[in-house]
């Protein structure tokens, strides 16, 4: 570990403490429906589509309507990304002339993007066309995100309100996101990605010549634009097989640290807006202490294992840190950095392959997924995740004080704590239970290309990464078959929506109370004590998906071995 290693930490995370007061009161203007300065501009796009698609955007939604609302949109969107990938081949902007993509990767693409997952079992340049990337993907890692925010909007209301039947209009937060928030700064970014040598072009391809003479075809296409989007929405899907290690999608060392402040940047004002909605923005920097704190722990120790490198490479006299599957332009301390922020959040972009990380550097990303998706998670999505912890928290709290617990003015009762452990309990039971059937039949073991614990490694990770609706993997997987791409399909598509619907119902639930006021009784959750108990239960209930796969993997390579089916 050097001085400057550090040192990039802590100007990445006090930039991120910088912004997150002015981004948290930029969304919270959205989150009331206020007018902002892009209005004058933006004002009447956004009332040409109210009127028309027939949107009354002052309807007040009840919670089943907002959910109902919210899967049509997704379903009809899923619906068009498969149609554009199986069509690909007739389709225009298609310069490279690629074929239709396959009946079992389109299914699994089209779920992936919907869920802002972006898991990809396919290379990006050898199998999208421009179209298939701009129509099929982009616009997706536009609405997933808005979607992600709106929801949590949606909660914040239900702790903001009182005696109300409504939530919110899915509609309305849904376009305020997108036209005042997402596009601007995506334009903004992409200007600067184009500055720093990203390609934005239509153009399919490029012919040089190397330094050794020898012609070279590189890949082009619009990446700017994808790649802004690809990271403040936390959606991870490259242009590129290569991701963020690509020099065409991050070329230089300041495009590395703003991609890793786009990736938190929401996420961190969406704390902030929390207190705001419910009048206390202590309430909101306490969520963040916890995140930030949770955060540096992983960042500690993956920079600490890479740092010390491989010992069976120290004994034989190779000395410095773990360098494989890393980029030299950025070296191990960003690359340990960005694996963490790319866990913590939703996102799964990478700048360095985690599959050859050291067994400890890459336990803690799989490990970030595995606790929820709510180290600062994606955007809206994180938020929303750790506020059904935070209930969790305080009903704790409750049964060692022995009175109804409290949380923001709201009782938390029976309802919203069984509400609350129904989403929370979906991580781990479907991420078990899958890795499980993966881990046993032959379609599932044919996928890790290493043996043994490495293979099973592989195998958790990618189901972890689907449920978490992260998107990164452990490379060694050969994902695109139709086990792989069907079962991961269906992990994502019940990693998102199988937590949205139950947390919904929670914000309703939460709305229709009257406000409780804090008495002397009540347990603080503004201080430190608070800040660790939120610790301390996101922790226990991560170890329920985490210390059971540490039994998995012996168990599947024991049936493997009976079976003669060795990893």
């Amino acid at each position: 570990m050097t001085i400057q290693g550090w040192l990039l930490i802590a100007a990445f995370v006090g930039i991120l403490l910088a912004l997150t007061k002015p981004v948290g009161l930029w969304l919270f203007a959205l989150y009331e429906g206020r007018r902002t300065p892009l209005h004058a501009v933006l004002g009447p796009v956004e009332r040409g589509f109210y009127r028309l698609s027939g949107i009354d955007p002052e309807e007040d939604q009840s919670w089943r309507r907002y959910a109902v609302h919210m899967l049509i949109f997704n379903a009809v969107l899923l619906t068009l990304t498969y149609v554009v990938l199986r069509a690909q081949a007739v389709l225009p902007l298609n310069p490279l002339g690629f074929a239709g993509v396959g009946e079992h990767l389109a299914f699994n693409t089209a779920i992936s993007f919907t869920t802002n997952t972006n898991w990809q079992s396919y290379a990006g340049e050898s199998t999208m066309s421009n179209l298939s990337q701009m129509l099929g993907l982009t616009i997706h890692n536009f609405l997933s995100a808005a979607t992600g925010i709106a929801l949590a909007f949606a909660l914040f209301r239900g702790f903001a309100r009182r005696n109300a039947k409504g939530i919110g209009n899915f509609w309305a937060d849904m376009t305020r996101v997108t036209l005042y928030l997402l596009l601007p700064l995506c334009v903004v970014l992409a200007l600067f990605y184009i500055a720093s040598g990203v390609p934005q072009t239509l153009t399919g391809s490029v012919d040089v010549s190397t330094l050794e003479g020898v012609k070279q075809t590189l890949a082009l296409g619009p990446v700017a634009s994808q790649e802004a989007i690809k990271m403040l929405g936390t959606n991870g899907g490259g242009f590129f097989n290569a991701n963020s290690a690509h020099p065409f999608e991050n070329p230089t060392a300041l495009t590395n640290l703003v991609q890793m402040l786009s990736i938190f940047t929401i996420g961190f004002g969406l704390t902030y807006t929390f207190g705001k909605a419910v009048g206390n923005t202590r309430q909101g920097w306490a969520i963040l202490a916890a995140m930030t704190a949770l955060f540096l722990m992983g960042t500690t120790v993956t920079y600490w294992q890479e740092a010390a490198g491989n010992p069976v490479l120290h004994h034989l006299g190779v000395a410095g840190g773990n360098m494989e599957g890393k980029e030299v332009r950025f070296g191990i301390a960003a690359s340990s950095l960005f694996s963490v922020v790319t866990t913590a959040a939703s996102c799964g972009a990478v700048n360095a392959m985690h599959d050859s990380f050291t067994a400890l550097g890459g336990l803690i990303p799989l490990f970030n997924i595995q606790l929820g998706e709510v180290v600062v998670g994606g955007v809206g999505a994180g938020i929303y995740g750790f506020l059904l912890f935070a209930i969790l928290a305080v009903f704790v709290a409750g049964l060692m004080v022995g009175r109804t617990p409290e949380y923001v003015g709201k009782k938390i009762e029976s309802r919203e704590v069984k509400l609350s452990v129904l989403a929370i309990a979906v991580l781990p039971l479907v991420i078990l239970g899958f890795t499980a059937i993966a881990s046993v039949v032959p379609a599932g073991l044919a996928g890790p290309l290493n043996k043994g614990p490495h293979g099973f490694s592989e195998i958790l990770y990618a189901f972890t990464s689907a449920v978490g609706n992260n998107g990164s993997a452990f490379a060694g997987l050969t994902a695109n078959t139709p086990f792989y791409d069907g079962m991961l399909g269906v992990a994502m598509w019940i990693g998102r929506f199988f937590i949205i619907i139950p947390m919904l119902a929670v914000a309703g639930s939460l709305a229709a109370k009257k406000h409780t006021p804090e008495t002397a009784g009540s347990f603080p959750t503004t201080g430190p004590l608070w800040t660790g108990l939120l610790i301390g239960i996101v922790l226990i209930v991560g170890g329920l998906t985490f210390l059971p796969s540490l039994a998995l993997g012996p168990i599947a390579d024991h049936l493997a071995m009976i079976r003669g089916q060795l990893f």
